[in-house]
């Protein structure tokens, strides 16, 4: 699976809402944070390959 960059737009509680970077114009996703590395905050850069979500530096 081709890796898939994304930024982290806001923390809503459990929540954070991510938009894809390759594609700005896409909708944004609703992602559960547990499934998201602990230290993100708003505007962190991740990427999301094999289903594995990682912080890019």
């Amino acid at each position: 699976m081709e890796p898939i960059p994304y930024t982290v737009l806001k923390i809503d509680g459990d929540y954070a809402i991510l938009q894809r970077t390759d594609l700005p114009d896409s909708d944004t996703v609703l992602m559960a944070r547990a499934l998201l590395p602990e230290e993100i905050t708003d505007g962190t850069k991740l990427v999301m390959e094999n289903f594995c979500y990682t912080i890019v530096e």
